[in-house]
């Protein structure tokens, strides 16, 4: 009970103190949102800085992937340097010296006594009679260990790969740990003295040492009984100098309430980009929590000027950052268009990293991290990343590099799924023939360059090339490649090589150019339909031409059809037998209305697609169905798996009334807004606002459109009328 008391008095005395202010808009924020997952990953609740590379959440019980129903605390991390990846080395506090010889090493915690902002952490630990507080900069943080009984009290730091312990004196350790070949150097200062330290080996023995280095160690330090340790470190990918360094620039001291602040206040600049008034309470939270993820990343990983890349093993000078850990077949549709609003110089200088990374490694990176490209998914969708800032008026980068970079990927690269390197057999025949050849089924792969698990998606990969050629090509246009602008042009087309008239399907053909038979849009392609698409089906595949919609809806037949097969899409039964079922076989399928995936990234643009078909009242009931249906403020409330700002980057756009169906086009589809104004504040004085009178939950309908006081008959906002500021507005009503 003394434990408890204390801690809600705690809380009362910071929540009551004036140190947060109620309007203050990370108060919004709500990290648990999508705690608990609809069937494969949940989303964490991080606590950081905006785009920071040191990144927290505790280490809960081992096999609870929704952390919201963990029950125990087994450690809590120095960094995870990878979006929902596994901690660069771990810490765990202890009372007494004797607890070092347990084999379990956690402590039972309650979730109504932990408190989680996007800028301080604190847990109560039951079974150590102990508070944690953490709190970060970019590249540092702190750690308070407040224990109420009187013992001396241990720290336990555990590695898994090749690392080092030394301690220098009695307050400072210094050390690294590698991840995936590089090395995370840590430098940490204590506000009390160790008066013990060592080292367990692998037969569970306590060996003293001030000097240790391995694989997979666990180092401890111990303290004075009844102290509070405060413990101030820093990280570096560069050495532990450097790290030293950062500290000094970053966290100097032991003001821990003023890192707190620092970070809350950091919070509150970004988040102040978009204002907005109206709404409910949850739609409010919902949408600033939406942001506060589209913010985890991409994170610069330079450190005053320097940084230590992983794509040539070196140190180089960085001006203006140098940022890793984006997926771009995730965030090129959403996230990084959000960006180039409200943070252009930022993404300014995310587009420079890239160049970088090519420059170093040789290829343009797919799913760039601080260890290097993680090769994942499919697609070159760096040229749309690229295409869409150059249209949007961001040009502050080499333009040779950049195109040689592309040109490389595009022209010289495989197309297979998660892989990187020079083109196979099976690109050949592409270029060739102008479609990936799928095998039917039953037939065994004879190509092994192909992933065993994830196989050829020979549709998608047909698909999603498409777009990543013609948004090269307008690069190639715009930057006088006028040879490669044409071949370009050509292969924009390849889409219309896996169109199945017969069916109305985009679907799998084989070398000899018959179609796959049989074959059912619900189910083929297997576990995952990973023969011929990428973790949805042909139903959600068939629409992903997102650079020539007008070509697609003449293949579907014209306007009535295809917006007749856009409703069939959200409404279609599923595969024949419950829900379960489909999610057995496509698990990345959540968000199902119909046969429409909302939770996963290539159905973003297809509400949007009744817009342009000529019903844009279609447009606006659905896509109000889907933020109501499918993102809360609950601990299910992302359907599904977030992707680090992927879904929450639509969500932001959605709520705001417009979403950009065509990376790589200057342009958005007016949609529905859920507020009664939102102001993007643009820098230099400038502000582009959004007003919809009247709006509610039945009134969602658009019934005019006025930009700066001339209406408008057309439902597309150019992006030059939001950097060039001023006023949408958006008469609401319940009228269709």
């Amino acid at each position: 009970m003394r434990k408890r008391l204390f801690f809600v008095i705690w809380i009362l005395v910071v929540i009551g103190s004036g140190n947060l202010k109620s309007q203050d808009l990370v108060d919004l924020v709500n990290p648990r949102i999508g705690s608990i997952s609809h069937v494969l990953m949940p989303t964490f609740p991080t606590v950081h800085r905006p785009y920071g590379m040191l990144r927290f959440w505790p280490v809960y019980n081992p096999g609870i992937l929704d952390t919201y129903l963990a029950t125990r605390i087994y450690g809590f991390p120095i960094n995870r340097p990878e979006h929902r990846g596994a901690p660069a080395m771990t810490l765990m506090p202890m009372m007494g010296k004797e607890s070092l010889s347990k084999a379990n090493h956690s402590s039972e915690f309650d979730r109504d006594f932990e408190i989680t902002t996007p800028y301080y952490y604190s847990v109560q630990l039951d079974d150590l009679d102990m508070k944690v507080e953490f709190s970060p900069t970019e590249r540092c943080a702190f750690y308070v260990f407040s224990p109420a009984i009187s013992d001396k009290l241990v720290l336990l730091f555990e590695t898994k790969d090749a690392s080092r312990f030394q301690l220098k004196g009695t307050q400072n350790l210094i050390g690294y740990e590698t991840v995936k070949g590089v090395k995370q150097h840590i430098n940490i200062f204590f506000n009390h003295p160790v008066r013990e330290s060592g080292y367990i080996n692998e037969s569970g023995q306590v060996v003293k040492s001030k000097k240790v280095s391995g694989d997979g160690l666990k180092y401890y330090v111990v303290f004075d009984a009844s102290v509070q340790v405060i413990m101030n470190y820093a990280i570096s990918w560069i050495d532990a100098k450097q790290a030293g360094r950062n500290l000094l620039k970053e966290n100097p001291g032991w003001g821990f309430q003023k890192t707190a602040d620092a970070g809350a206040a950091a919070w509150n600049k970004e988040l102040g980009k978009i204002q907005i008034k109206g709404g409910t309470p949850d739609q409010r939270t919902t949408f600033y929590t939406a942001m506060y993820r589209t913010m985890e990343r991409m994170v610069n990983i330079s450190e005053y000027g320097r940084y230590r890349s992983a794509y040539d093993g070196k140190t180089h000078k960085a001006a203006n950052g140098f940022y890793v850990d984006d997926w771009s077949w995730d965030t090129y549709r959403a996230l990084h268009p959000l960006r180039f609003i409200i943070s252009p110089d930022r993404e300014r200088d995310m587009l420079r990293s890239y160049i970088s990374m090519y420059e170093q490694s040789g290829w343009m990176p797919t799913f760039p991290q601080v260890y290097g490209d993680a090769k994942c998914m499919i697609g070159h969708h760096q040229a749309a990343i690229f295409a869409d800032a150059w249209a949007k008026g961001i040009r502050s980068f080499s333009k040779s590099k950049a195109y040689a970079g592309l040109r490389k990927n595009a022209f010289k690269g495989t197309l297979l799924p998660w892989k990187e390197g020079p083109a196979t057999e099976l690109d050949n025949f592409y270029h060739e023939n102008g479609y990936f050849p799928a095998l039917a089924p039953g037939e065994k792969e004879t190509i092994k360059a192909v992933h065993p698990y994830e196989k050829r998606q020979a549709v998608a990969v047909t698909l999603e090339h498409s777009y990543n050629d013609w948004c090269l090509g307008q690069l190639a246009e715009a930057w006088n490649y006028h040879e490669d602008a044409e071949i370009l042009k050509k292969r924009a087309e390849n889409y219309k090589n896996v169109f199945n008239s017969e069916t109305g399907f985009m679907s799998p053909k084989k070398a000899d150019g018959s179609w796959v038979e049989p074959f059912d849009p619900k189910t083929s392609g297997g576990d995952g339909c990973r023969e011929y698409f990428a973790e949805v089906n042909s139903w959600n595949y068939t629409w992903s031409v997102q650079h020539d919609i007008p070509a697609l809806i003449e293949l579907m037949g014209g306007e009535e059809a295809f917006i007749k097969k856009l409703d069939q899409l959200f409404t279609e039964s599923l595969t024949g037998y419950a829900k379960w079922g489909t999610y057995k076989s496509q698990p990345d399928a959540t968000g199902l209305t119909g046969q429409f995936v909302m939770g996963n990234e290539p159905g973003f643009h297809v509400p949007y697609l009744y817009t342009l078909a000529g019903e844009p009242w279609k447009t606006q009931k659905r896509v109000r169905q889907l933020m109501d249906t499918w993102f809360r403020n609950d601990v299910m409330g992302i359907c599904g798996d977030e992707d680090g700002g992927g879904l929450s980057a639509w969500y932001v756009f959605s709520a705001m009334g417009f979403y950009p169906v065509t990376p790589g086009k200057a342009e958005y589809v007016i949609g529905s807004p859920l507020f009664e104004e939102i102001k993007i504040d643009l820098g230099k004085d400038k502000k582009f606002t959004i007003k919809a009178p009247f709006v509610s939950t039945q009134n969602k309908y658009v019934q005019s459109i006025t930009l700066n006081g001339v209406e408008q008959e057309s439902y597309i906002l150019p992006h030059s009328a939001i950097t060039e500021g001023g006023t949408l507005v958006l008469d609401m009503g319940s009228m269709k």
